[in-house]
């Protein structure tokens, strides 16, 4: 297939006229993060299967008109594990691409382990071996050879090829509308504003520290955000979580004591040591927001775990019924929110709740009898037998 580059304002009309006949389009992205906060936009491929272009956003810097057409409604965007293209359309365009299929989402549905590559969907669909060559690529240098390009492009040429396969055994399954519900989800705003209050959420390790230790480290981080966005640099370049953790600890009081932290830069303790340990003291007298560690905050009793153990026997029946990993249908932490009453739980929506998590909530209010007929266990209840 013939791969146009475009990196003139008199091709993008055409482009944006040919994106509007079209009723899905595969696209992807080239960028680099790696000395940035924010990502720099290096390329971006978009395809169909008669046509495939490659267009620079570093020579086109006015993209308006182009991502109004991507973002016409009545044309699906097909990506692969698409969160940070789809960041990167919103920072441009303040706006969330939508609809969207993402092949990684759909992959397990026809029994592919959770969150699999797009190297190993090319290689299972198509028998083709993707290259390796340019994955560490400064995409950023020009002019891009001939190789770049066509790596770059052979990433929305086979997407092209596996969203037709996808779609026609999902629909051969009956399973196609189930991913209504999780690709919806890829649509929230949330997911792709940034928010410096939050950052702290992300922060392993945060559940095993005291109220002010957590205070502490929520302070820290939201500065740290907030910093990294204003200097557009990366975050853990200015302090690493686990200092972050170290500091909620220690609680250093002055300059003097802070540069005595171990991992600590010179350069961050110089820039902004007296900043950190102001935040530091007020956040010792400040009141933390409160983790949501229900299930975790007492260790669980054996009539809780017996329960778990008979969750998990349904999870293994329905997946194995319907030939998915049970650990993509529901993994131990999913059902301990069930049990627990927790938000945030994929098994009640989508595709997932209409396969056992409504059934799983009706074994926990007593709504099923469940018994053992010829080696298998079997729910049922005063009206029918499952």
């Amino acid at each position: 297939m013939n791969i146009e580059y475009i990196d003139k304002p008199e091709q993008l009309d055409d482009l944006c006229k040919r994106i509007q006949g079209q009723s899905w389009i595969a696209l992807d992205t080239e960028f680099l993060r790696e000395k940035t906060y924010y990502p720099i936009f290096c390329l971006l491929q978009i395809a169909t299967p008669e046509w495939v272009v490659c267009v620079d956003p570093i020579a086109l810097p006015e993209l308006s008109e182009l991502f109004e057409a991507i973002n016409n409604p009545k044309i699906t965007k097909v990506l692969h594990a698409c969160r940070q293209d789809l960041e990167i359309f919103y920072q441009i365009t303040g706006k969330v691409s939508y609809p969207v299929f993402d092949t990684q989402i759909a992959a397990p549905l026809l029994g592919f382990q959770e969150n699999p590559g797009y190297a190993m969907l090319v290689s299972s669909f198509l028998n083709v071996n993707l290259s390796k060559a340019y994955t560490r690529t400064d995409w950023s240098i020009r002019p891009l050879s001939q190789a770049q390009i066509q790596y770059a492009a052979d990433d929305v040429i086979y997407l092209c090829k596996i969203y037709s396969i996808m779609c026609e055994q999902l629909e051969e399954m009956g399973r196609l509308n189930w991913l209504e519900n999780d690709f919806e989800l890829l649509t929230d705003t949330e997911l792709y504003q940034l928010s410096p209050i939050n950052a702290w959420l992300k922060i392993k390790g945060k559940n095993n520290l005291t109220g002010k230790q957590l205070s502490i480290v929520q302070v820290l981080a939201q500065w740290r955000e907030q910093t990294a966005q204003q200097e557009n640099r990366p975050k853990n370049w200015l302090i690493r979580d686990d200092l972050l953790l170290q500091l909620a600890k220690l609680k250093p009081d002055t300059v003097a004591d802070l540069i005595k932290v171990r991992g600590m830069s010179e350069r961050t303790v110089r820039r902004y040591g007296k900043t950190i340990c102001q935040l530091i003291e007020e956040a010792k007298n400040k009141l933390p927001i409160a983790v949501n560690n229900k299930s975790k905050s007492a260790k669980k009793t054996q009539a809780q775990e017996a329960v778990l153990d008979l969750l998990t026997a349904i999870v293994r029946i329905r997946a194995d019924e319907n030939s998915i990993n049970p650990a993509i249908l529901a993994s131990r932490k999913n059902l301990e929110k069930l049990l627990f009453e927790e938000y945030g739980n994929s098994l009640l929506c989508g595709w997932r709740y209409s396969m056992v998590g409504q059934e799983l909530q009706g074994v926990m209010k007593g709504q099923y009898k469940v018994t053992v007929d010829k080696g298998s266990v079997v729910l049922s209840d005063h009206h029918f037998k499952v």
